[in-house]
């Protein structure tokens, strides 16, 4: 009776930490990274650099310009010369500074989505964007450059329906905030010093090894947890780019990657560490046990006795 009831135990801690390690890692990430403008920049200031964005951003612009622009039977040899203008713009320091700018912007834009019922797609507007490209080709003499206007051109991140969706979740993490770590911690922690102390606690021998018995589970837990966590972010990227205009779609999973790397790495890192954990405390209480098998031998005069 004993040893199922320590197997239920051991079935429902893996459970919990299955839960709680996913829901803490998302709680942590939108209350230090998502909410937060500075860190939001730096995640996405990188892709600056990204090819993907940089085409992406590149023809939403010429797109918006060739709209003004009536060359007649040059309008493919006008339009290819604007966007290769563009896109050699967006390789420079000053196209940097407008994209951070932009997502500087961006971030009040997402978090009021994300927190109010508008109904609106979540979306990073280029104008800041827009108007240094237009100011760069103009100062540097581009035909047509004073033609870009300088309007409302949006990468869409999430869909109006998809954000609508996300809204009560990003709710509940947002409330959560550190509290599903704490309870991370309440559930692994007393779960192996329970352990210990049903093994007999300081001084007696058992003790050891339901400690460790006990640390094992908790580490597959957060191994769990962590793979939870993984599959969770694959299948939220599928869905969020598959409502995501065509034209726009790796630009969108680039700034979506960027802004998910941190949970990326928490998912490895705590997958790596609860693994790690769940083995050493496995091994050493094998090892243990093999021990006392030994002395238990020993004590019955069995080990080295002739056959």
């Amino acid at each position: 009776m004993r040893t199922y009831l320590s197997a239920a135990l051991s079935v429902v801690l893996v459970v919990l930490l299955a839960v709680l390690v996913p829901v803490a890692a998302l709680s942590a990430w939108v209350d230090l990274e998502i909410d937060n403008t500075d860190r939001y920049v730096d995640a996405v200031a990188p892709l600056a650099s990204n090819p993907d964005v940089q085409s992406t951003v590149t023809d939403l612009i010429t797109d918006g310009a060739m709209k003004q622009i009536d060359a007649g039977p040059l309008q493919d040899t006008v339009r290819e010369f604007l966007r290769q203008a563009v896109l050699s713009f967006t390789t420079t320091d000053a196209f940097q500074d407008a994209w951070n700018a932009a997502n500087r912007t961006a971030h009040e834009a997402v978090t009021a989505a994300l927190n109010g019922n508008t109904g609106e797609a979540v979306t990073i507007d280029l104008a800041p964007v827009t108007e240094r490209v237009k100011q760069n080709l103009e100062e540097n003499g581009v035909p047509f450059a004073d033609r870009i206007p300088v309007q409302h051109t949006d990468i869409t991140l999430i869909s109006a329906d998809r954000a609508d969706q996300l809204r009560q979740t990003f709710r509940l993490l947002r409330t959560g905030s550190v509290w599903p770590a704490v309870a991370t911690l309440v559930v692994a922690v007393p779960a192996v010093a329970v352990a210990w102390l049903r093994g007999g606690g300081p001084g007696r021998r058992r003790s050891w090894p339901a400690a460790l018995s006990a640390t094992a589970v908790a580490g597959l837990g957060f191994a769990l947890g962590a793979l939870v966590l993984r599959a969770v972010l694959a299948y939220t990227r599928d869905r969020v780019l598959s409502e995501v205009p065509d034209s726009e779609t790796a630009g969108a999973a680039a700034v979506y990657d960027a802004l998910t790397g941190s949970l990326r790495t928490t998912v490895w890192a705590v997958f790596a560490v609860g693994l790690a954990v769940a083995l050493c405390a496995g091994l050493v209480r094998g090892w243990a046990r093999m021990r006392g098998r030994g002395r238990e031998r020993v004590g019955r005069g069995e080990v080295g006795r002739p056959g």
